[in-house]
């Protein structure tokens, strides 16, 4: 049996899209059939599965574990939870092949799927020839089974078995956002020292207070208020499939991805000196310098947790973090994006302070960031004006990173602009040493994609 896939569906870090427009219950059954086939051909005989809480995920979830069955693995589901919860129960259950159901941090009106395989993220062009086989309708067939597998205790035993806050009791709110991360906060904060007050746990795919996605400050409105509400010593926030981290200080303040890593790694270079510390290229400059001060070696590295996973592993780094909130720790960890240990990780760095969170974040260098911006742009154009906008810059000689898209580095600060790999966008940040040096950089930025879009 053939069956075409919506050519938007197949991401380069994973397959989403929209339920009822181009995502549907049929899809997922042959992206079980096609990943399932892929495994069995390798020697594979395990799968393992989970989902979030959206609406339509149980039906999906079900759907996919039908097609891995119809290949003839054997098909464990763990049940509802957060990614990274996924992720524990590949390495634990040693499973040939994972498969979380889960539309992230995107509208409730969309769903997908995060694959890993062997152990590695599942990406890239291992995505692109999924889709080639499902096409061709080239399945296996067997006879598989499917049981129900409980890992939820465990996960959250291993999430605090490196606690290393002793008993400080802090006071800490965190808000799950009415993400899949509410069906492990409650037991969680329960084996934490400390006064621990809760948002929005209840898992609603509907996510009736408010969008989980911590990298929008609109989203962290309600947290931020109750941490100033309660004096509480910081807060948590987490996107709807827990593997992104949102934090704010005891005066209520942002703390970024790179200024959060920034935090992490003074940490874990105090147990690993001189080792490689991983940040995207959209991270601020000054983390790469911190990261120097503090002994380590500062890697600058592609956006994408696939893209992150695959060269952590590579460097054999201890660390490492995006501006979007991913952080990934192989320090006592198993180096996947997992916000909810790094929450615990981070937590035990504030409890053994002797000043407050907002003490450390003052000691963070000042530099002046744009927010994330994001111009719509058609998916056969996107490439080809960062491309044109590169040759322009090689030709003038101007100081570029081209690891991943085009980061420009000109006195006083830097820009860049890459395409997205996810959406019709592409995505600009600059950042200066004054708010007039980076707003100055934003219309040489803005200056440069219009010429190249003339130039189409």
């Amino acid at each position: 049996m053939t069956h075409q896939l919506h050519p938007t569906l197949l991401r380069e870090y994973d397959v989403r899209g929209i339920i009822g427009e181009t995502l549907s219950e049929q899809d997922a059954l042959m992206l079980g059939q096609g990943l399932g086939t892929l495994t069995v051909r390798d020697g594979g005989t395990l799968a393992v599965v989970a989902r979030d809480g959206r609406l339509s995920s149980p039906a999906l979830e079900q759907a996919v574990v039908d097609g891995l069955r119809s290949t003839g693995l054997t098909v464990q589901r763990l049940g509802l939870g957060p990614s990274p919860m996924l992720y524990y129960g590949q390495v634990v259950q040693k499973a040939d092949v994972a498969v979380m159901v889960t539309g992230s941090h995107n509208p409730p009106n969309h769903n997908g799927f995060k694959m890993m395989k062997a152990g590695k993220p599942f990406f890239g062009e291992d995505v692109r020839r999924l889709g080639a086989l499902i096409a061709a309708g080239d399945f296996e067939h067997g006879a598989g089974t499917v049981t129900d597998v409980a890992v939820q205790d465990s996960y959250i035993a291993r999430l605090v078995q490196d606690w290393d806050g002793g008993a400080r009791a802090l006071k800490v709110v965190w808000d799950a956002g009415n993400g899949a991360a509410g069906a492990v906060l409650p037991q969680l904060v329960a084996h934490l020292p400390g006064h621990h007050t809760l948002l929005y746990a209840e898992v609603d795919g509907t996510f009736p207070n408010h969008h989980p996605d911590p990298t929008d400050p609109h989203t962290l409105e309600d947290l931020i208020q109750t941490v100033r509400e309660q004096q509480a010593d910081l807060g948590f926030a987490f996107d709807g499939d827990g593997d992104r981290l949102g934090v704010v200080d005891n005066q209520g303040r942002i703390l970024w991805g790179d200024q959060i890593l920034q935090i992490l790694a003074e940490d874990v270079l105090r147990h690993h000196p001189k080792a490689t510390v991983i940040a995207d290229i959209k991270a601020s400059q000054s983390l790469f310098d911190e990261i120097t001060r503090m002994g380590g070696q500062p890697l600058m590295w592609k956006t994408g947790h696939s893209l992150i996973k695959t060269k952590m592993a590579e460097t054999k780094a201890p660390l490492a973090g995006e501006m979007s909130g991913h952080l990934f720790f192989a320090d006592h960890y198993y180096g996947f994006d997992d916000a909810l240990y790094a929450a615990v990780r981070f937590l035990g760095i504030v409890a053994r302070m002797t000043a407050p969170l907002s003490a450390r974040v003052d000691r963070i260098p000042v530099v002046h960031n744009s927010p994330e911006i994001r111009f719509d742009c058609a998916e056969e154009d996107k490439f080809r004006i960062v491309t044109t906008v590169r040759q322009r810059l090689d030709a003038e000689g101007a100081t570029v990173s081209t690891i991943d898209g085009v980061r420009v580095t000109r006195p006083g600060g830097w820009w860049l602009l890459r395409a997205s790999n996810t959406q019709a966008v592409l995505v600009a940040r600059a950042e200066g040493d004054t708010p007039a040096r980076r707003d100055a950089l934003l219309e040489e930025l803005n200056a440069y994609v219009e010429s190249a879009r003339d130039a189409l």
